[in-house]
C-alpha cells in the first residue's frame, strides 16, 4: 500500500509534535530537528519516506502544520506541541475577537472553568468562525466560542501567533468566553 501525504502529514504531527523519542529523533529547544535525520530514522523505524515526500507533505498541508528552514535542512511543527519546546514567538496584540472551536460535550465545563491547554503548551484560537468550526467537529457536535481577546491582552494575558496563522495563549478564562449561537 501506497504511503500517502496524508499519512506523511500525521507521522510527521506526531514526531515532531508529540513523541521524538519514539524514532530517536531529538528536536532542538524551538523544535527544529534535520530532516535527513527524521528520513533516516523512519527508515530504521519501517517507514520509508523521501525528502520530496516530506516537502511535499509540508507544502500542501491544509493547515500549514510544519515549516522547513530556510537552508532546507530542518523542520519543525509550527504549533501544538506536547513536548517541552520554545517556539521563540514575539508576543502579539490580538485582534477583537478570536474563536475557538470544540465539542458541544464539552461547553459547560469550558464555561465554568474556561479553557486550558490540556496536553499541549498553549490554548488555539482562530481569527475565522469557519476553522473553528471544522476544528470543533472534529471531536463532536461542534460549538463556537466567542473569546473576547483584545480584553483579555488588555488585562495582561500574552498572545502569540504561529507562523500559520493560529492564535496561541496559556488560557481563557471563562469570563472572556462566550457560545456563538450564530454559527454552532
Amino acid at each position: 500500500m501506497k504511503t500517502t501525504t496524508k499519512d506523511i502529514s500525521k507521522f510527521l504531527s506526531f514526531i515532531l509534535r508529540h513523541q521524538p523519542e519514539s524514532m530517536g529523533i531529538e528536536l532542538d529547544e524551538q523544535g527544529w530537528t534535520s530532516i535527513s535525520k527524521l528520513i533516516g530514522q523512519a527508515g530504521l523505524h519501517g517507514k520509508s519516506i523521501k525528502l520530496a515526500d516530506v516537502q511535499e507533505a509540508v507544502k500542501t498541508s491544509d493547515k500549514q502544520r510544519f515549516a522547513i528552514s530556510e537552508d532546507g535542512l530542518m523542520i519543525r511543527a509550527n504549533q501544538g506541541h506536547s513536548v517541552k519546546v520554545d517556539l521563540a514567538l514575539p508576543q502579539t496584540t490580538p485582534p477583537e475577537i478570536l474563536f475557538h472551536g470544540t465539542a458541544s460535550r464539552f461547553v459547560a465545563s469550558i464555561m465554568k472553568d474556561g479553557l486550558r491547554p490540556g496536553s499541549r503548551h498553549h490554548v488555539h484560537l482562530s481569527a475565522k468562525q469557519e476553522t473553528a468550526k471544522t476544528v470543533g467537529a472534529r471531536h463532536g457536535v461542534p460549538v463556537i466560542l466567542t473569546v473576547r481577546a483584545k480584553a483579555m491582552h488588555d488585562a495582561g494575558h500574552t498572545f502569540y501567533l504561529s507562523a500559520n496563522g493560529v492564535w496561541l495563549c496559556d488560557t481563557v478564562p471563562p469570563q472572556y468566553l462566550t457560545r456563538n449561537t450564530d454559527h454552532a
